[in-house]
């Protein structure tokens, strides 16, 4: 575990550019937004939030009386997030949060925010998590009653994208992420079933799956 918090921090100045977020990983952050569909003056909590490349598509979706808590274990990922931040003038609508999903004290993030959150995303960060059902349950509890969630990850591309099969795995492999987790299936276990709204993107290489808490 501590020689990959080191590979991940350490890839933190470099994340943006070679993780393939243009050409491959942000559909999957839009078609998420898209079905999570956050309200203006949500509370949204970006689970694993990186470097924050979920943080401008959510704050056009919550607007300057909502709130986005940005949760991480990385201090360098961390620091990345705040530049962004700052660069943006988001102080105050944008708060950032040091921890270990599998660590996580739910009250930490209310606290932040004064009020449990409206909705909970999470993008290619569950497959990165080795406890991930204790992570789910405590993001969870960050939440109000009847809020929203969405899943964003990944599994190995299908149909006449099989062939970048390899690729895919390469490079989930060289992130820490097991490409067979399937961590969508978290939410599609306590959602209420006729909410669960789902996507592919990119041969089905990115699954995006949003629903109602049950």
């Amino acid at each position: 575990m501590a020689a990959f918090l080191r590979r991940y921090g350490v890839g933190a100045r470099w994340y943006d550019t070679l993780s393939g977020e243009r050409w491959v990983y942000r559909a999957g952050r839009l078609a998420g937004v898209q079905l999570l569909a956050p309200r203006p003056g949500d509370v949204v909590v970006d689970l694993g939030c990186g470097t924050g490349l979920n943080f401008l598509l959510l704050f056009e979706a919550v607007g300057p009386r909502g709130m986005i808590i940005g949760v991480d274990r990385s201090p360098d990922m961390l620091d990345r997030a705040r530049r962004r931040v700052d660069r943006a003038g988001w102080d105050g609508q944008v708060r950032l949060l040091q921890a270990d999903a599998v660590r996580l004290d739910p009250s930490d993030v209310v606290d932040l925010a004064g009020r449990p959150a409206d909705a909970l995303f999470s993008t290619y960060a569950l497959s990165v998590i080795g406890d991930r059902q204790t992570a789910w349950n405590l993001s969870l509890e960050t939440l109000r009653p009847e809020a929203r969630a969405c899943v964003v990850d990944m599994q190995p591309p299908r149909g006449t994208w099989r062939f970048l099969s390899p690729l895919a795995r390469l490079a989930c492999a060289a992130g820490g992420a097991d490409i067979t987790a399937r961590p969508w299936r978290l939410l599609e276990r306590v959602a209420d079933p006729s909410t669960l709204r789902r996507s592919e993107r990119k041969g089905g290489h990115i699954v995006v799956v949003a629903g109602d808490i049950a």
